[in-house]
């Protein structure tokens, strides 16, 4: 909090100035996603309809605003990406009630009677999907820990954003259609087309849609290969990212505009001293270019204002010039900082970006403990040597142990002490006049709230080493020298002792280079670790991100299983139907895969954090396609009763077809952009690749896009087809028994009823 504070205040502040720009940055990336979703929704259902659909944006950014302001929730960037999140997601219902009611019109309704139609009829389908979805984000709102206090406003903001979309679909959206709705074309063509998918054969149409449609036939007609094919590839999603996937990190590896370098000097250091090696730092980091501001504080070794460290004498803020300005990243100009400055003799420099996630410190932190505490330094060092010399990738390693120093301890006789009729006060009184002084009183300041000791010392020429050999003190035999009872001996200084739970501990910390991942760092030093021996008692943990990231992991899990859990109770309330729910959470199966594929292809890692929020919230993203499928196949079942279950299914799919794709291309392409790195601001009419906005949620994002990307175009398949599995099933296994029947009846032999007994005799000639 301090570094903060005094960035703010030294460099006008600039983090207020950073934050100002984020939020600026991502407004324009809001309005560039509302742009582009209502390009596709217009296109795909016309003006008056898409209007009606984009309405809804508005509407529930509004509605949701309300919320978190009475929440106390300030406008940060998160709330902002959380309603960027929902901004593809929360016209998902108004899509589809809108698209049934113009189905409506095109068949010759009104619009009242159209939009009237649409709400009651998907009344339950739209808000099974936002419950659903709601379902997946609410155990995340329940995050414990540092994380969850950086990931909160996430949740809460699009558990808000979908609840006043689904107001907004329901009520005010076919609202809004009975007064200007209008079918999207009534030409005959399209009239045929909806001819087709209504009562027709949907395979006879010469369109994508009638594409479509024959595709399915044939998946159907061959469910359970369908199935296989659909198992097969996501085993080698998973197998595949086992064997290939660079690893785990806790957080985006954005870089941030700003770092903050420590100056290390040992030694009985004075402040001129201080200064000039200080000045010496400086002179070597401004000869480095890319470079916006710098900012230099300087302080005693021992007495650090700024830091922990007892050898810290500086500390230098930077900050980079802008990200389009400059064609190398942040960490290259902090590489080229360390070349410069390795060459100084007695000087460290320590340089790290400046946070942007939750705070966690360096990337590796060892915690050493144990009731004895002379194992901890010979462990620390050994384990520091390893470290340096044999783990390649690490920066600015150090560690907690005490400084190299020397303490002198006085040791009082007391059996010689009275023989001298000393007293053992009088020898403290003593050296305290030649240290730190006697304090005899106080006083304060006038405006001070702080009282001033009043110290009592020699003179400067007499406050030696030397002097403690020298000192007399009186008794009653006079003057009598304290080197005749008080033995003076060198000792290790001891400048502080750490505990845990009432355990004495040291740490090792340190950073690693750039490309480089801290979990593979942390395994390969874990493995290290377990075949030394150190002594028994010690015990060794990996804290900080390590830690973190442990607890984030498990924490997603959770709220997965929660999720998925709370899903299928809505699910099978909705659909009375363990199978069609089954069927619908499978989808989040193939989301995961979409994900893990998603990385192999960019080459990139998954962060515990936002990948792994990513996937929770596609759990209840992917489902959203497949309730609205299956409910619209129960819903032709009972209208058309004799039709036969594969062509309701075919019929289905391509009834589906449009508002799918739509729902779908929606929420990828409010995310495209960042997905691929890039921060698209059409208000401050900017494009930025790589920038530290748009790398922040570049894991998030490509989950999400990805993930739904190839559950989409596999649900569109597999769906309908294991709709079909349980026909074939009972036809195949019908046609068998029929079969077997027949062969017996030709044998000469009855088929033998399970109610019933068996024949008396055997048939002749059996």
């Amino acid at each position: 909090n301090i570094l903060l504070v005094l960035l703010c205040i030294w460099l006008h502040n600039p983090i207020i100035i950073c934050v100002q720009s984020q939020v600026t940055e991502l407004q324009g990336n809001i309005f560039t996603a509302l742009a582009l979703v209502m390009i596709l929704v217009v296109a795909a259902m016309g003006v008056r309809s898409g209007l009606i659909v984009g309405f809804g944006i508005p509407t529930s950014l509004l509605f949701s605003l309300i919320f978190i302001y009475l929440l106390g929730f300030t406008y940060n960037f998160m709330v902002m990406f959380g309603m960027l999140l929902g901004l593809g997601m929360l016209i998902d219902g108004a899509i589809v009630v809108t698209e049934y009611a113009d189905r409506k019109m095109t068949e010759g309704f009104d619009r009242r009677s159209a939009y009237a139609l649409a709400a009651k009829r998907m009344f339950w389908p739209v808000a099974a999907s936002v419950a659903t979805t709601l379902a997946a984000f609410l155990p995340m709102i329940f995050w414990p820990g540092i994380p969850g206090k950086f990931m909160r406003y996430l949740p809460v903001t699009v558990f808000m954003v979908l609840s006043g979309s689904l107001l907004y679909a329901l009520v005010f959206g076919p609202m809004l259609g009975s007064l200007f709705g209008r079918p999207g074309s009534r030409d005959a063509a399209a009239v045929e087309t909806l001819k087709q998918l209504e009562d027709g054969d949907p395979t006879l149409l010469n369109s994508f849609t009638g594409l479509y449609a024959r595709l399915l036939r044939t998946c159907t007609r061959h469910a359970v290969a369908t199935m296989l094919v659909t198992l097969a590839v996501v085993a080698c999603a998973f197998a595949a990212y086992g064997q290939f996937g660079r690893g785990l990190t806790f957080f985006s590896e954005a870089e941030s505009k700003y770092a903050v370098a420590s100056i290390r000097a040992r030694g009985n250091l004075s402040t001129e001293e201080v200064d000039a090696l200080v000045r010496e730092v400086e002179q070597q980091v401004l000869q480095v270019p890319d470079i916006l501001d710098i900012n230099v504080f300087t302080s005693l070794p021992g007495r650090p204002s700024l830091n922990e460290a007892k050898d810290v004498i500086g500390t230098i803020f930077l900050e980079w010039i802008n990200e389009t300005e400059r064609d190398r990243s942040a960490a290259a100009i902090m590489e080229e900082i360390r070349q410069r400055t390795d060459h100084l003799a007695g000087v460290t420099l320590n340089i790290r970006g400046l946070e942007q996630g939750p705070p966690t410190g360096k990337a590796i932190k060892i915690e050493f403990a144990s009731h004895n505490k002379e194992l901890l330094g010979p462990a620390v060092a050994r384990t520091r040597q390893f470290m340096e010399s044999q783990v390649a990738g690490l920066r600015d390693i150090e560690d907690t142990r005490a400084l190299p120093g020397i303490e002198w301890r006085l040791r009082v006789d007391r059996a010689q002490a009275s023989l001298y009729g000393a007293d053992v006060f009088q020898v403290g009184v003593a050296v305290q006049l030649v240290t730190n002084g006697l304090k005899v009183g106080e006083y304060r300041p006038n405006k001070s709230d702080d009282a001033v000791d009043i110290r009592v010392r020699y003179p400067e020429a007499f406050r030696r080493l030397s002097m403690l050999d020298e000192l007399k003190i009186s008794t009653d035999k006079g003057l009598v020298p304290i080197s005749n009872f008080v033995q003076r001996s060198p000792a290790p200084n001891v400048d502080n002792i750490q505990r845990v739970n009432g355990v004495p501990v040291k740490y090792i910390r340190a950073d690693v280079a750039e490309g480089v991942l801290a979990d593979d760092k942390v395994r390969e030093i874990q493995a290290w670790l377990h075949r030394q021996d150190l002594g028994a008692g010690l015990a060794i943990r990996f804290r900080g991100t390590n830690e973190e990231q442990a607890e984030s992991i498990a924490f997603v899990s959770l709220a997965f299983f929660l999720s998925l859990l709370l899903m299928f109770i809505l699910l099978v309330t909705q659909f009375n139907s363990f199978y069609q729910s089954a069927l619908i959470l499978f989808s989040v199966v193939l989301s995961t895969a979409g994900v893990l594929v998603g990385l192999l292809i960019t080459d990139g890692t998954f962060s515990a954090i936002l990948t792994g929020v990513g996937v929770v919230a596609l759990a209840g993203i992917v489902v959203n396609n497949n309730i609205v499928l299956i409910d619209t196949y129960n819903h032709l079942r009972r209208e058309h009763p004799n039709l036969e279950p594969l062509a309701v299914i075919v019929r289905t799919g391509a009834q589906r077809l449009r508002p799918v794709m739509l729902t779908t291309v929606t929420t990828v392409f409010g995310l495209l952009p960042l997905a691929s790195n890039l921060s698209i601001d059409l208000i401050n009419r900017e494009i930025i690749y790589g920038g530290m906005l748009s790398a922040f949620w570049v894991p998030m994002a490509q989950a999400i896009v990805w993930g739904l990307s190839f559950a989409t175009l596999l649900t569109l398949v597999t769906t309908p087809a294991m709709l079909a599995l349980p026909y074939q099933i009972g036809a195949g296994l019908g046609t068998w028994l029929a079969a077997l029947k027949r062969a017996r009846q030709r044998l000469g032999v009855r088929l033998k009823q399970p109610w019933g007994k068996r024949p008396p005799t055997a048939p002749a000639g059996v």
